[in-house]
């Protein structure tokens, strides 16, 4: 499927920054199932390319002048597959047994083991492991935040996709399977969405991960996008920063997805 992709994020301040540094990850993964037809990457200040230790292709931008608005877009177009949720081994890449430790986002509770008792490590019991998450968790936007652990969202019940990620990330862990979160788009068949969030858990028998969409019980398919992935949200998202000064911040996320241009 070919997936035509806009995604512009703007941060405003009160008043001008004294500078700030932001790491970007916007770009596609280079990997199987997934082909960069063109990307366009737009950002004010000093940037620096690298491919982080997760295989994600990671922009750092200096901004040393005073700002008031910083603007930062990325669009092109993708084409994907549909392999039904398999996501070959990273050729050269990380061990699987890597996205077994914990993080502060997502880290074991014996709330959250009850939560995956049971489940079994192949495709089935991972769906079930899925079923299980979103039946705890109801699909509330504005219920969390970024700082919001798996078993402060487990115990509230409500929460996004970054959240759904996180008690599924940290379930399979408690069963002993290695488990990353993703960050990325899928076309839902509107045109503005939101970015998304979903996971791959490692299948040992196949050797390969299982791309699973948590918030809706489904295998990510040939209409996602894959841009990051890691530990946890603090790994894979698509722009984080620090500054200096700028006083109160607001920050406008428009993000469109279709399935051709003229959409």
């Amino acid at each position: 499927m070919q997936l035509h992709i806009r995604h512009e994020t703007v941060y405003r301040y009160d008043r001008p920054t004294a500078g700030s540094v932001q790491v970007i990850r916007l770009t596609p993964r280079p990997e199987p199932g997934q082909r960069t037809v063109r990307w366009l990457l737009t950002t004010p200040g000093r940037r620096v390319q690298h491919v982080d230790p997760f295989g994600n292709v990671t922009h750092l931008v200096t901004l040393d002048d005073p700002r008031e608005e910083i603007r930062i877009l990325a669009h092109g177009i993708v084409e994907s597959s549909d392999n039904g949720g398999l996501q070959p081994a990273d050729d050269g890449g990380l061990s699987p047994l890597v996205f077994l430790a914990g993080t502060r986002l997502a880290r074991v509770t014996p709330e959250i083991g009850a939560l995956a008792a049971g489940i079994a490590a192949g495709r089935a019991g991972l769906l079930e492991l899925a079923h299980r998450v979103r039946a705890a968790i109801e699909y509330v936007p504005g219920a969390t935040a970024v700082h919001h652990d798996a078993p402060e969202v487990l115990a509230l019940g409500q929460g996004v996709c970054q959240d759904h990620a996180h008690v599924f990330i940290s379930a399979c862990h408690a069963r002993g399977i290695p488990a990353r979160y993703v960050s990325g788009y899928v076309h839902t068949g509107g045109a503005e969405v939101a970015s998304h969030a979903w996971v791959d858990a490692w299948l040992e028998g196949d050797q390969a991960w299982f791309s699973l969409d948590v918030t809706n019980g489904e295998p990510a398919d040939g209409r996602y996008c894959r841009l990051a992935v890691g530990r946890d949200y603090m790994d894979a998202c698509p722009v984080r920063g620090v500054r200096r000064g700028g006083g109160g911040e607001a920050m406008d996320v428009r993000v469109f997805v279709a399935g051709s241009a003229d959409q």
